[in-house]
């Protein structure tokens, strides 16, 4: 299966919202933070589900504030997205 990255920036205070708002969506994708303190989230979205996910962000995004941002450089410790962006490098 193939994972799908979407970084996006909001509001620290929203994380924990957009977080709910796409695991409720079962199967569809993991939210993970990336940088707290600047507020950068990646979903981590499989490939047949990435239409499923806009359409979540286009409607959330009338709630709350985002905005898809270039991938970091740094990705911090998480364990699970720095396995995904070797895998996206060695392609």
């Amino acid at each position: 299966m193939d994972l799908k990255t979407v970084f996006l920036k909001i509001r620290t205070e929203d994380i924990a919202y957009l977080k709910f708002v796409i695991e409720s969506y079962e199967g569809v994708g993991i939210l993970r933070t990336v940088d707290q303190k600047q507020a950068i989230v990646v979903l981590l979205v499989a490939e047949d589900h990435a239409a499923t996910v806009r359409s979540i962000l286009a409607s959330i995004s009338r709630e709350i504030a985002l905005a898809e941002v270039p991938r970091p450089e740094e990705v911090g410790d998480d364990w699970l997205f720095k396995e995904i962006a070797e895998k996206e490098n060695s392609r």
